[in-house]
């Protein structure tokens, strides 16, 4: 049964490693978003090898013979196993809980000197503007890279949804409500901006892009006058 668990454990491991199932973390707070991923995936793994093995084994071991209708004998319940089945996923789901909340919770906190941005979306585009350089407008974000960024988030007409996959993390914008939304962005690229609340016929062409840049080339372009 032992081995059975093993070859189990690394075959789903494979599967898990070697498919590319998130996009390329750009952010500090998709690093540690990934890494709660991780943790809870590596739990999974091993609970699903350690029943996949019993499951198998008993099904080898213990099958019945051909033809043999007969009822099984009566076995009692073993109070070890129904104790030890119960406290340790119950550790399980709370260290996975306690591991979530210290992230959601770094997540949220700013940075010393965050760059503030305004976010609007309405159907169906995003357009951006920053109230630390005159209100300078664009329709491409503009980030500075490893600076804490902190977006307010407004709905012109109907609920949207602010998305960028690098990113890792997500905001409904909803009219008359104004989220905000914390993000340290750590890699120098140009990433896709997705709304994905369905949001009328052009929900599908609600696209945008973020392009972080260094510090210097983002001051270079926010001291610029007129919308870009």
């Amino acid at each position: 049964m032992f081995g059975i668990g093993i070859v189990v454990a690394i075959l789903v491991t494979l599967v898990a490693v070697l498919i590319p199932w998130l996009p390329t973390s750009a952010s500090k707070e998709m690093d540690r978003i990934t890494f709660v991923f991780w943790f809870a995936t590596v739990i999974c793994i091993g609970i699903f090898a350690l029943v996949a093995s019993v499951i198998i084994y008993s099904v080898i071991t213990f099958r019945a013979a051909p033809e043999d209708e007969s009822d099984g004998p009566s076995i009692h319940g073993h109070t070890g196993l129904e104790i030890m089945w119960t406290a340790v996923p119950t550790l399980l789901v709370t260290a996975i809980a306690v591991v979530s909340a210290i992230v959601l919770a770094k997540d949220d906190a700013q940075g010393a000197n965050p760059l503030r941005v305004n976010v609007f979306a309405q159907q169906f585009f995003w357009s951006y503007r920053y109230p630390g350089y005159g209100n300078k407008e664009s329709d491409v974000l503009r980030l500075p890279v490893n600076r804490s960024v902190v977006l307010h988030m407004t709905a012109k007409d109907v609920i949207h949804s602010f998305w960028v996959p690098e990113f890792r993390q997500k905001q409904d914008v909803v009219p008359g409500l104004h989220p905000t939304l914390h993000i340290t962005p750590n890699r120098v690229g140009t990433y896709p901006v997705i709304c994905t609340e369905l949001c009328g016929l052009g929900h599908a062409l609600m696209r945008s892009r973020v392009i972080v840049m260094e510090p210097d080339a983002f001051q270079q372009w926010a001291s610029k006058q007129g919308p870009s």
